[in-house]
């Protein structure tokens, strides 16, 4: 019954919680539906802290739904000893990355009082779960080495389990433990998502499209005695 309430009925209702707060909150205050960018406040900083982040970040997800979507191939790829570290060295200097993107994002809003003030529990909350998050996926990576390969064959028969509404939990819960807490602390995130600004990574652009084009016209003071 605890593995099932946690490695089935948990994710449900995160991702049931993500759907439904995540449309609520688009069509009732569409202003939130953002990243609340402080970039006015401070951008130095947040610019340091953002290129590794979605760099590092951006490149980790893939690899978790690739190999998700084509466990097959994935699994071929890593089948040379060879491939296999390249993609073990990889993920950990990505994670290291993605580390050092978190830690400057939580220091940036530590050491500037007007971002202190902006700055709600959401924002910390979102921010601890996230380097929680990361650390355990680079202690994974370090102390139980192949995670590639594993994932493949007990992580995605999990995921696709929960997918098919035929669920079996016995394919995580035998997993060590800090490989189970990386899974819930992924799950919480799903969970925790529509609350937070991560949001805005459904924010997409689409009427740049077909507006019609926006004609700027540069208003620049003569200098005295040009003609």
């Amino acid at each position: 019954m605890f593995d099932t309430a946690l490695y089935v009925v948990f994710p449900y209702v995160a991702v049931i919680l993500a759907v439904i707060v995540g449309l609520y909150r688009y069509f009732t205050n569409r202003f939130s539906f953002s990243s609340l960018s402080t970039q006015f406040l401070e951008d130095r900083e947040l610019f340091w802290g953002s290129v590794p982040w979605h760099y590092g970040i951006s490149f980790i997800l893939l690899a978790h739904l690739l190999a998700a979507l084509f466990p097959a191939a994935w699994g071929a790829v890593l089948g040379s000893t060879a491939r296999l570290y390249v993609m073990e060295v990889t993920g950990w200097g990505l994670a290291l990355l993605t580390i050092a993107g978190v830690l400057i994002f939580i220091l940036r809003r530590l050491s500037s009082p007007r971002l202190l003030a902006v700055t709600t529990w959401v924002d910390w909350l979102l921010l601890a779960t996230l380097l929680t998050q990361v650390v355990l996926g680079l202690w994974v990576a370090l102390f139980y080495r192949w995670g590639g390969l594993w994932y493949v064959h007990m992580v995605v028969p999990w995921l696709v389990s929960l997918f098919t509404l035929h669920p079996h939990p016995e394919y995580v819960s035998v997993l060590p433990l800090v490989v189970r807490l990386h899974i819930l602390t992924g799950t919480f995130i799903i969970a925790l998502f529509p609350f937070t600004r991560l949001v805005h990574v459904f924010t997409f652009p689409l009427t740049y499209l077909w507006r019609p084009y926006q004609v700027v016209i540069w208003y620049r003071r003569r200098t005295q005695g040009a003609s």
